[in-house]
């Protein structure tokens, strides 16, 4: 019962798991009381385990989940045990940026002071600790994280940063954003064209064509049978001279691009949801493990070529507009994409019959 009534410890609401009747739970008879005890400890642990918004109340985009935990066999091993605290705590993520907002919420908590911009910090490392808890709980040691909330991609080996370069990530639109997801980069095209979706084809491309009809030919571009556009590799290719094989339901891949002035600009929300690299010459000999003139070599040819990386890479595309640095500290990003808001709110009981802002 006491570790239930801090769960605000983790950034959630005491009162999702019954926190104002646990604290009369001794004036209740002892089945009710069992029986509230037993659905709080599930539904704790559930939250700790999954996160406390179930996927079907996420945004289609926001496709993160751990690995599945029987609740119910937490609940018995935690009878089971000498401390069944320790039990319930393990379910929550134990990584260096989970513990550090939790740290930060007490230095931020939400009673520490009044100032608006204490209270929103406070709101964005509550939302953060849920999103910690929406990944894996052993986080492969080499992996590739892109946190597009800081538009920075990290390369990890054996669970340290040995590569960082600014990426571009999608505008702001509702249907251009960056998705939040998991993959595997299963290889490297060299030259690859850029087939252009239909989506962007009808709203981007065909006003062009009709205002300047030899569009398609200045571009080295040809419509597609199937209403898409292919532009053919080459300098100018809107994809570059590298893409990265990462097959998921997004479309969304990282690749290079030619307009390099792009990453100095400190807004680099700029794409139509693909990850732009800044450095893809040097990521892909590290993904390769080659070098950097071995890269160039197969560019140098011209021909779309497709490489298979030496071992499958898993990558995260992450949101997190709060997180720990290489150094531990807490650093925060400007909410862009207005994401945080409604996980906020879906972290709070509300009243039974009340709505929500974002449900209204």
């Amino acid at each position: 019962m006491a570790v239930v009534l801090r769960s605000g410890g983790h950034g959630l609401d005491p009162e999702l798991f019954h926190a104002t009747v646990l604290r009369r739970a001794s004036d209740l008879p002892s089945l009710d009381r069992d029986l509230l005890l037993s659905h709080a400890f599930l539904s704790y642990a559930d939250a700790l385990a999954h996160g406390a918004v179930p996927v079907e109340r996420r945004r289609p985009g926001e496709d993160l989940a751990p690995e599945a935990v029987d609740v119910a066999d937490v609940l018995d091993a935690a009878t089971d045990s000498p401390d069944p605290v320790a039990v319930l705590e393990a379910l929550a993520p134990a990584t260096p940026t989970y513990s550090a907002l939790r740290q930060a919420l007490q230095r931020h908590g939400p009673n520490a002071a009044s100032e608006q911009a204490n209270r929103t910090r406070s709101r964005a490392i509550e939302v953060n600790l849920e999103r910690q808890r929406w990944l894996p709980r052993s986080l492969p040691p080499d992996r590739v994280w892109v946190n597009v909330a800081d538009q920075r991609l990290t390369f990890y080996r054996d669970h340290k940063p040995v590569f960082t370069t600014r990426v571009v990530v999608g505008n702001d639109a509702e249907n251009r954003q960056s998705p939040e997801f998991r993959a595997l980069i299963e290889g490297s095209f060299f030259n690859p064209p850029w087939i252009v979706p239909r989506d962007i084809v009808v709203a981007e491309l065909l006003p062009r064509i009709q205002r300047e009809p030899d569009y398609l030919a200045r571009n080295n571009m040809v419509m597609l049978p199937n209403g898409e556009v292919e532009q053919r590799p080459g300098p100018n290719a809107g994809v570059g001279f590298i893409m990265l094989d990462m097959p998921n339901r997004f479309d969304v891949y990282l690749h290079d691009t030619p307009a390099k002035y792009l990453f100095s600009r400190d807004n680099r929300r700029l794409s139509f949801g693909c990850i732009r690299v800044e450095n893809p010459r040097a990521f892909a000999a590290l993904l390769m493990e080659q070098t950097l003139d071995e890269i160039d070599e197969v560019i140098g040819t011209g021909v779309t070529t497709r490489r298979a990386v030496p071992t499958p890479m898993p990558v995260f595309i992450v949101y997190q507009t709060a997180f720990a640095d290489t150094e531990g500290t807490t650093q925060f990003r400007p909410d862009f994409y207005n994401r945080d808001a409604r996980i906020w709110e879906q972290l709070r009981r509300r009243p039974s019959g009340e709505r929500s802002s974002t449900e209204a």
